[in-house]
């Protein structure tokens, strides 16, 4: 990234956010974006892999919140005349190169010098590295994927294969983007991929090389898979790790696993986003599991032992109580889903307590003995006083 594409880049419009969004707004949006655009599902579209690339530079600043306060200091600074240095009182001016502050210059002039400070929070934006690193390494792009799990895969965790198409050195020229694996140094940057250009008043900026795209290196017999650039659209199947208790929708980080670098440059991050199917039995809530088990009317009057089926183990016994209520909850420890230190939430048991719609006779004559035995005050009579009262 130049220092000019920071200064000028409007990383908000391109996620299309507002300055003041949140961390949960921008990832949102990038979420959104990023699966619009994925190479995946616009194969062959060079557009589509264009503005893909726009959203992931994007994020990879505006994600992460020390990068962003340095982005916006950055621009606050230098972009929107917030800093345009011209000539100065008295007629006179001064020059000023952005290369010596980004680079981290140790000099003072007279009013004190910059010593690491900017030079280190620019030098970090610019090339990932320290102050007075000028290097054109490049870090790779950040991959966001999909995958869909079953129910009892999210709890337990799985491993599973992940398909993905990220940019890499072209294998035919080994990265080279020459045929025969010379490039020659780029006379007009000296290898160096970056050239500087003055904005008026003594002031420049360093862009990438044009002539030969911010490498150092131009090919001599331009390789004819890549087109001499070096890199080269490669499709490659990892095995991802998807830890347990993931939930549906969660988005997981995996370090280092997006695209390769280059130059020397690190690799790009993998972002997985996690989609959940349904159980046909079970439901989940946080770190527990739920059941709704139905019981009979005895039961819930009499109380009893019910056994109900767990996730993935042996069934377990709960007592029920004398005069359990229906839509009552209990409660079976180390029954949920795995947490993050290794232990398990609970399994929430909901009891449902079934209505005969067919009755025999002999049931229906046992009901109504039943009802006799039990008669007693209207149970709806303070219902009736508290409406009379409101």
């Amino acid at each position: 990234m130049s220092t000019k594409d920071f200064v000028e880049k409007d990383y908000y419009k391109v996620l299309g956010v507002p300055k003041d969004a949140t961390e949960a707004e921008i990832k949102k949006a990038y979420r959104k974006l990023a699966r619009e655009y994925h190479p995946d599902a616009n194969k062959g579209d060079a557009k589509a892999e264009e503005r893909f690339k726009e959203i992931s530079e994007a994020n990879d600043v505006l994600g992460d919140s020390k990068r962003r306060k340095e982005y916006d200091e950055a621009r606050a600074l230098f972009g929107n005349g917030g800093f345009r240095p011209g000539p100065a009182g008295g007629g006179g001016s001064f020059n000023f190169d952005l290369g010596d502050l980004f680079g981290g210059s140790q000099g003072q002039g007279q009013g004190g010098g910059f010593g690491g400070g900017l030079g280190d929070v620019f030098g970090g934006l610019f090339n990932r590295g320290g102050a007075g690193t000028r290097t054109h390494a490049r870090r790779g792009q950040d991959i966001e994927s999909e995958v869909t799990l079953s129910f009892t895969e999210a709890v337990d965790g799985a491993t599973v294969p992940l398909r993905m198409s990220s940019q890499a050195p072209c294998k035919a020229c080994s990265g080279t983007g020459d045929k025969n694996g010379t490039p020659r140094v780029c006379p007009t940057c000296v290898g160096t991929g970056q050239v500087s250009r003055g904005t008026g008043g003594g002031f420049s900026l360093t862009d990438p090389c044009g002539d030969c795209k911010g490498r150092g290196l131009i090919a001599q017999d331009a390789c004819e898979v890549c087109k001499g650039s070096g890199r080269a659209t490669s499709a490659r199947t990892m095995q991802v790790r998807i830890p347990a208790g993931v939930s549906d929708g969660q988005r997981i980080r995996l370090r280092g696993k997006g695209a390769p670098g280059e130059q020397g440059g690190p690799a790009g991050d993998l972002y997985v986003v996690v989609h959940v199917d349904a159980h046909p039995v079970f439901g989940r809530k946080g770190d527990n599991l739920t059941l709704t088990v139905p019981v009979t009317f005895p039961e819930a009057a009499l109380g009893g032992e019910v056994k109900v089926p767990t996730l993935g183990g042996p069934p377990v016994t709960l007592k029920l109580p004398a005069g359990t209520p229906n839509g009552r909850t209990m409660r079976a420890r180390g029954k949920g889903a795995t947490r993050k230190d290794g232990t398990r939430g609970d399994l929430l048991v909901t009891i449902e307590v079934l209505v005969p719609g067919d009755l025999s006779d002999e049931a229906k004559a046992s009901l109504e003995s039943y009802r006799e035995a039990t008669a007693g005050p209207d149970p709806r009579a303070e219902l009736f006083q508290a409406a009379k009262g409101a």
